[in-house]
């Protein structure tokens, strides 16, 4: 018989003699090895990244029109904000809003109006330069001097099919110009949001961002204090420094139209103003634009002269003015921005390759500054710049707000 105690599976254990160390079982070998399961790890992560920017972007896509107000509103503040801050000194802050607003509103209603009135004021003598321009661009085209031969009757060919596409293509024309209206009145009910939003942001912009901050858990706010801080330093300082790089370039164009006899030089020049705010493909689309102009009304060496100007103004301002204007502030490998401005025109066309840059360079800034915080800070060791590590609601300075 079996002795009591004992099961029917085997002996019962010894028991462990007090003072004999006690036998820990050995590690369990992996199933993978070491730098499988890194990989791995890696790459989940890179996945819920990848969902979670994807995930953005849709929820972007939705809501355009909203995305679209938000950011010229950010625009206009970065913009407007140090006049804004001009203007408080001497009156209430309401005020200086009301005035930088209409201000802004005033200097581009001019600009509209000058550029009009400059081509109602040419176009008599333009539309006579255009049509003995295309003579000798037809006169060139027909000469010995080009390696193949053009005749009248191939150009009038062309002409001929042109028409002729004009013709059968002529309700789809009309049936896409109107559809291309409801696009007008979204540019305007986007347009009208953007001020409506950047007349609070310049006002009560200080105390929307401190609510938001209350709203977050007390070990949270540094964190967002310092990202924030250096989002906004880096939209504010692009912003800023492309308008001032952008109005540089269209006076030295409008300049340089003038001194070669160009006509539209102020059409021309604002075209150059618009291109700076597309980076690497707004300033030759600019070029091409005004060469084609100063061929067709003055001649050969007049649009070669105008290609030349224009690139050694776009040289003038990668060397000097984007290093002087805008500093360190935006730091982006040009590489970089070449990604970025290609990746936003194939995703939204030429909107995508306006925001794509202050985007990028937002969030590398960010990244960077998060990257770079302290440890995490005891209750007794928290300074002025934190907030005290409590779910205590942050008071608003009025004083530092009206700032």
């Amino acid at each position: 018989m079996a002795e009591p105690g004992v099961g029917l599976q085997g002996a019962r254990p010894a028991r462990r003699v007090a003072g004999s160390p006690r036998r820990t079982p050995p590690p369990l070998e992996p199933d993978a090895p070491r730098w499988l399961r890194s990989l791995a790890g890696v790459s989940w992560r890179l996945i819920v990244a990848v969902i979670a920017v994807g995930m953005v972007f849709y929820a972007t896509s939705q809501v355009k029109l909203l995305f679209i107000a938000v950011f010229l509103a950010l625009v206009f503040t970065a913009v407007l904000r140090p006049l804004v801050e001009w203007f408080s000194k001497v009156m209430p802050r309401f005020l200086a809003t009301a005035l930088a607003i209409i201000s802004g509103v005033l200097f581009f209603a001019g600009l509209l109006t000058y550029v009009g009135y400059s081509v109602a004021n040419e176009w008599e003598d333009l539309s006579k330069q255009f049509s003995d321009g295309i003579d000798q661009i037809i006169d060139f085209l027909e000469s010995d001097t080009l390696p193949f031969t053009i005749t009248s009757d191939q150009i009038a060919g062309w002409i001929s099919d042109g028409q002729k596409w004009l013709q059968d293509h002529a309700t789809e024309l009309a049936g896409q110009a109107a559809s291309r209206a409801g696009s007008v009145v979204e540019v305007f009910t986007a347009l009208a949001l953007a001020i409506f939003c950047t007349v609070f942001f310049l006002a009560r912009g200080q105390e929307m961002w401190t609510w938001f901050l209350n709203q977050l858990p007390a070990r949270f706010r540094e964190g967002w204090i310092k990202a924030g801080g250096a989002g906004w330093y880096t939209f504010s300082g692009y912003t800023r420094g492309t308008v001032i790089i952008a109005v540089t370039d269209g006076m030295l164009a409008f300049v340089l139209l003038l001194i070669l006899g160009v006509p539209l030089a102020a059409p021309l020049a604002v075209l150059v103003f618009i291109g700076a705010f597309i980076p690497l493909v707004g300033a030759p689309a600019a070029m091409v634009i005004a060469m084609i102009v100063a061929l067709a009304a003055n001649g050969f060496w007049s649009a070669v002269f105008v290609g030349i100007g224009i690139a050694l103004i776009g040289q003038f301002e990668g060397h000097v003015l984007q290093p002087l204007v805008m500093g360190k502030q935006v730091s982006i490998h040009p590489v970089v921005v070449a990604l970025a401005v290609a990746g936003g025109t194939l995703t939204a066309g030429i909107l995508g390759a306006v925001v794509s840059v202050p985007l990028v360079a937002v969030a590398w800034a960010v990244f960077s500054r998060l990257r770079t915080l302290d440890p995490p800070m005891e209750a007794d060791e928290a300074d002025d710049e934190v907030r005290p590590q409590s779910d205590v609601p942050l008071e608003v300075d009025d004083e530092a707000a009206a700032r």
